[in-house]
């Protein structure tokens, strides 16, 4: 492995395991049966001097940027940096009361993105929640239709959640690997620095799922202490531009829906979540 780059793969799977970790365990799944809460990476600080480490938060809930739970470390399935192209060391997560802290150090003046994935995670939704759900991340006509023709079957679905921000690190003057893909099955990739949007800005964005631009995709947008989110579909080329009219914390999040004909599992999803700030 180049020691300047780590896939991490959490290898402390079971090391949470005792009567602490099944009350977590039991809270965060119903949790998500009565909400589908969106799970993003917030960097305490978006500028740093170069020679930091930076500190970032992996939360969940329903009210960005306020967490309602921690995410297990043995849910983090990968978790990666880059800064000016080259990939980087992430440290160990470490578990606080809210959220889960990542730190990551940045030698150099660049743009620095820090992304994760989650491990699949199985849910099962009562009949009564699924509209609400489907509203919550603007679920297509075609697969609403699937749900009411089906009369109220059982709703199981295995959701993939990923998670990605950046970091302004010193004075950049030439990284502009933030407009690059960092690989994500499905991530939104800005097409302006999302480390100088002011207020009053358009942001330009695409939407990728395995590195192909999606079209036709619902990506919200909701401003730090909001719940109403206000979507836009993506057009062919998987673009989309946002109006920023306030200055704040701010997320993108999508979730792309599908059928599945897996073995005891109804649907499958993916969410995403980018989060920026804006001056």
């Amino acid at each position: 492995m180049d020691s300047r780059s780590i896939d991490y793969r959490l290898q402390s799977r079971g090391r949470f395991a005792g009567p602490r970790a099944l009350v977590l365990s039991v809270l965060y799944s119903t949790a998500l049966t009565a909400s589908a809460h969106d799970t993003w990476l917030q960097p305490r600080r978006t500028s740093v001097p170069s020679g930091t480490i930076a500190q970032l938060d992996l939360a969940s809930g329903d009210r960005f940027p306020v967490p309602f739970e921690p995410i297990r470390p043995d849910r983090v399935d990968s978790l990666r940096a880059r800064l000016n192209g080259k990939m980087i060391v992430v440290a160990t997560p470490v578990l606080e009361k809210k959220a889960l802290e990542c730190r990551v150090a940045l030698p150099d003046p660049g743009i620095a993105a820090v992304w994760l994935s989650l491990a699949p995670k199985s849910l099962e939704l009562r009949p009564r929640d699924v509209k609400h759900y489907l509203d919550e991340i603007d679920a297509a006509g075609d697969l609403r239709q699937v749900w009411e023709s089906s009369k109220g079957s059982r709703w199981r679905e295995v959701s993939t959640k990923h998670a990605k921000t950046f970091v302004r690190v010193g004075r950049p003057k030439s990284d502009l690997s933030w407009n690059q893909a960092v690989g994500m099955a499905l991530e939104v990739v800005p097409e302006k620095d999302p480390t100088t949007l002011r207020a009053g800005d358009d942001f330009p964005v695409r939407v990728l799922k395995n590195g192909s631009p999606l079209a036709d995709f619902s990506l919200g947008i909701v401003r730090e202490g909001h719940t109403n989110r206000s979507f836009k579909k993506t057009d062919p080329a998987g673009r989309a531009v946002f109006k920023l009219a306030r200055s704040g914390h701010w997320m993108l999040r999508g979730t792309e829906l599908r059928r599945s004909n897996k073995p005891a599992t109804d649907w499958e999803s993916h969410f995403t979540t980018l989060t920026f700030e804006v001056h």
